[in-house]
């Protein structure tokens, strides 16, 4: 137990807790606080679940983070991404809003909550960098659209179908233009219109708490409710009991694949703000121990009848912003909404839903990352074509293939990256002993009967036949040759395969009267050569430590 204990992340700082940090951690947790209460409700509407769900997930999770996480300044608890993935898998089996429905988005949490702890234990983190951005970043901005679209019903008062579909959900709207509820679309609207212009003028109030405060104190006042506007309506006094979900083997075979997903997703979002926030203010994120974290909290979230959590964007960034200096402002905001199921409960039956889908639609805007467009426009447009692809895909094919396309695309790109790698045909620059790549320095020269190649990748069974393909290819080129040397620095490893292609273009290379050589080989990859008799077959005077000792021994034997 003592080891446990010891290991606690809270422990390192509480121990250094300063008495100044606390004015600055009751404010941080106060603000944060303002900001989650609307989102949370309004993140739990999207999810299909009552908005009262997300309030329960922003309670104990928090605590909990706080305690086993690495990040001072992490704001956990509900999130748009994870709210659409929520509902994307759950809607097929039960529908939303249903005690059914409820049930699965609980036992979802659970098995996010162990299957994150469980690769935090097993320090599995690592998986998560097979996942590119650029790839991620498509699916995130498209989802983004999806998001906002999916709050036309809401804003509008039109019935729509909950569909990914925005196409359709566009065209339905327009077709019923004539059947909008405009108090409703003027509610809605207008907090669309208030939450942007403090966005921009006034952006340290927290403009999605005024406008439930106002939005909720007009349909009171007014009694819109009666005419036609959808509030939240009843929302349980108090906190819940503890409870497990139901266990169902064959709900959990259904959950399974959203589970993982979700789970790999909302690591990743979480991770990005967590070490951004920790660069800026110096300290170190253990990623291992924020599965962890973030694993607990979600297990939390299942036994306090909350849907899933990670650490946000928006609330994270507000949290540094006002200060926040330790993970007990994060606490702050747990019982901040705490005590505003305890008391405040009665007054959330007048919030429209309008107002909530205001809040949802301009929150999800920073997913639409048009920086990662013009940055990958400008560094890479290979990249900016995997994200073109992502964003295309979920948007045509929904978020579950979108986010699966996603993942198997960063697989393949990795894939192809490693079986296709780029090499160098090298030259010498005039008056130096340096080799250069000639696209890049066409002043440098070749030499005389020698081919000069670099290869910048491990040299395994995947790209063997690339490098193959490269050799002939360069060789096809010219005649006269008489030396193939590769600049093997770049090469960290060898497997057998590839051993065994370098035994066969000996062969191949002699027969033509060319000779293989190598210079500035490393260790590891020796070894291997050793261990498989390459060196004895080669010979070791075709084994020269640098480029310039190759030379010497070319053309100038003696």
């Amino acid at each position: 137990m003592k080891s446990v204990f010891a290991r606690l992340p809270a422990l390192s700082w509480l121990q250094a807790y300063q008495r100044p940090w606390l004015t600055a951690d009751l404010l941080a947790g106060i603000t944060v606080a303002m900001m989650l209460i609307p989102q949370a409700m309004s993140y739990a509407m999207l999810a299909g679940v009552p908005p009262y769900m997300g309030l329960y997930a922003s309670v104990l999770p928090l605590i909990i983070y706080a305690l086993f996480g690495t990040s001072r300044h992490l704001a956990v608890g509900p999130v748009a991404m994870v709210a659409l993935l929520v509902a994307s898998g759950v809607a097929v089996l039960a529908e939303p809003g249903s005690p059914e429905y409820i049930e699965l988005v609980i036992t979802l949490a659970l098995m996010i909550g162990v299957i994150q702890l469980l690769m935090g234990v097993f320090r599995l983190g690592f998986l998560t960098n097979f996942m590119s951005h650029p790839v991620i970043s498509g699916f995130t901005s498209a989802a983004a659209l999806i998001i906002g679209f999916s709050q036309l019903a809401a804003l509008t008062g039109l019935v729509l179908p909950r569909t990914e579909n925005i196409f359709l959900l566009s065209w339905l709207t327009l077709t019923n233009a004539a059947n909008v509820h405009l108090l409703t679309f003027t509610l809605g609207l207008s907090g669309v219109m208030f939450l942007l212009a403090m966005k921009k003028w006034l952006p340290k109030l927290p403009a999605a708490m005024l406008l439930m405060i106002i939005s909720t104190l007009l349909v009171w006042l007014g009694q819109w409710q009666l005419q036609g506007v959808r509030v939240v309506g009843q929302v349980p006094a108090g906190l819940p009991d503890f409870a497990l979900p139901s266990l169902a083997w064959g709900n959990v075979q259904a959950l399974l694949p959203m589970a993982l997903t979700i789970s790999f997703i909302a690591f990743m979002e979480s991770i990005a703000v967590a070490k951004k926030i920790a660069n800026e203010q110096g300290y170190a994120i253990k990623a291992n121990q924020e599965l962890v974290g973030l694993g607990l909290a979600n297990v939390a979230a299942s036994v306090f009848r909350g849907m899933p959590v990670t650490g946000g964007f928006s609330r994270t960034a507000l949290n540094t912003s006002a200060g926040a200096k330790t993970p007990l402002a994060a606490m702050i905001t747990a019982l901040v909404v705490g005590l505003s199921l305890l008391t405040l409960t009665p007054l959330f039956f007048y919030i429209p839903m309008a107002s909530l889908a205001a809040v949802i639609m301009v929150a999800v805007i920073n997913l639409f990352d048009w920086h990662e467009v013009k940055h990958l426009w400008q560094v890479k447009r290979e990249d900016l074509a995997l994200w073109g692809l992502s964003f295309a895909a979920t948007l045509v094919l929904g978020v579950k293939l979108g986010i699966l396309l996603a993942i198997v695309g960063s697989m393949l790109w990795f894939v192809i990256k490693t079986t296709r790698p780029h090499y160098a045909v090298l030259g010498q620059l005039p008056g130096t002993d340096l080799w250069r790549n000639q696209a890049r320095y066409p002043e440098a020269q070749s030499l005389p009967g020698l081919l000069a190649l670099r290869f910048d990748a491990q040299f395994y069974y995947g790209n063997v036949s690339f490098f193959q393909e490269v050799v002939a290819e360069q060789l096809a080129k010219g005649q006269g040759w008489r030396w193939v040397l590769l600049d093997a620095s770049s090469i960290n490893q060898l497997d057998s395969s590839a051993d065994s292609a370098l035994h066969d273009m000996v062969k191949s290379l002699r027969k033509q009267g060319i000779e293989l050589h190598f210079a500035a080989v490393k260790g590891p990859v020796l070894d291997v050569m050793h261990r498989s008799g390459f060196i004895e077959r080669l010979g070791e005077d075709h084994f020269h430590p640098s480029m310039g000792a190759a030379l010497n021994h070319f053309y100038q034997p003696n």
